[in-house]
């Protein structure tokens, strides 16, 4: 089980939002690259990026900053999102040592595209699926599709993608508790990984994502919790480790 922290990127700086809504951040820290640097030394095995920005206009924003990441931990699997809309992206971000792109708005508005990534990139691709009330949103969050989440993922497992974030939108960044009960109801209807994101608030999340491992998920990514100290990031992987046996 990977305990995978978040380093959402906003104007080139670490910062976490609130559901999602880019006028309600946080910012941790002008220096993300030192952020990514705290994590890796804690432990990290992966490391979840968002280019917030490139999220909301739909073409990477703040790629030099991942750049500089990847440079100073390349032996750290790194997974990116936000903006990734088509095949000259991921072709950059995989160029630049990405080892998975996260495909989300696209994803949902251009059924083909997945399976045409997966053809051209095979071992690189995830779908993220947020949601709330079991409905897929897109667009940085800001419209709900009729899709349900479920429904989605089968289809993308077909595919060919590697794996599934998960996130309930209504818990992201609210330090209420993972959503374990819809997370482990996606893992158990399909067979390719899960991984949980969204709420996981303290160590006692942590032992319930590890419960679930056997449905299928096989990470959980945590934001807000590390970032405000609810959460120590290096005793939540070694519960992790420990649990995973």
């Amino acid at each position: 089980m990977l305990i995978i922290p978040a380093i959402d990127i906003k104007d080139g700086k670490c910062v976490r939002l609130r559901q999602g809504r880019m006028n309600d951040e946080t910012v941790f820290s002008d220096d993300p690259v030192s952020m990514a640097k705290r994590w890796v030394e804690a432990g990290a095995r992966r490391l979840h990026i968002v280019d917030l920005n490139g999220a909301s206009v739909g073409e990477p924003v703040n790629a030099t900053t991942i750049q500089a990441i990847l440079s100073a931990f390349p032996e750290v699997p790194v997974q990116v999102g936000g903006g990734i809309r088509d095949e000259d992206t991921i072709q950059a971000y995989l160029d630049m040592g990405v080892r998975y792109v996260i495909l989300g708005t696209k994803a949902v508005n251009v059924p083909h595209f997945v399976s045409d990534v997966c053809i051209e990139f095979p071992g690189h691709i995830i779908v993220g699926l947020d949601a709330k009330d079991g409905k897929v949103a897109i667009d940085g969050w800001s419209k709900l599709s009729g899709h349900d989440v479920v429904d989605l993922a089968k289809k993308y497992q077909d595919e060919g993608v590697e794996a599934i974030v998960y996130t309930d939108i209504g818990r992201d960044g609210m330090m209420t508790g993972v959503n374990i009960e819809a997370t482990v109801k996606l893992a158990e209807a399909i067979s390719i990984p899960v991984i949980a994101s969204g709420g996981i608030t303290s160590i006692d999340d942590i032992r319930k994502v590890c419960e679930a491992g056997e449905a299928g998920i096989v990470g959980a990514i945590t934001g807000r919790a590390i970032y405000e100290g609810t959460l120590d990031f290096a005793a939540a992987q070694k519960l992790a480790d420990e649990l995973s046996k």
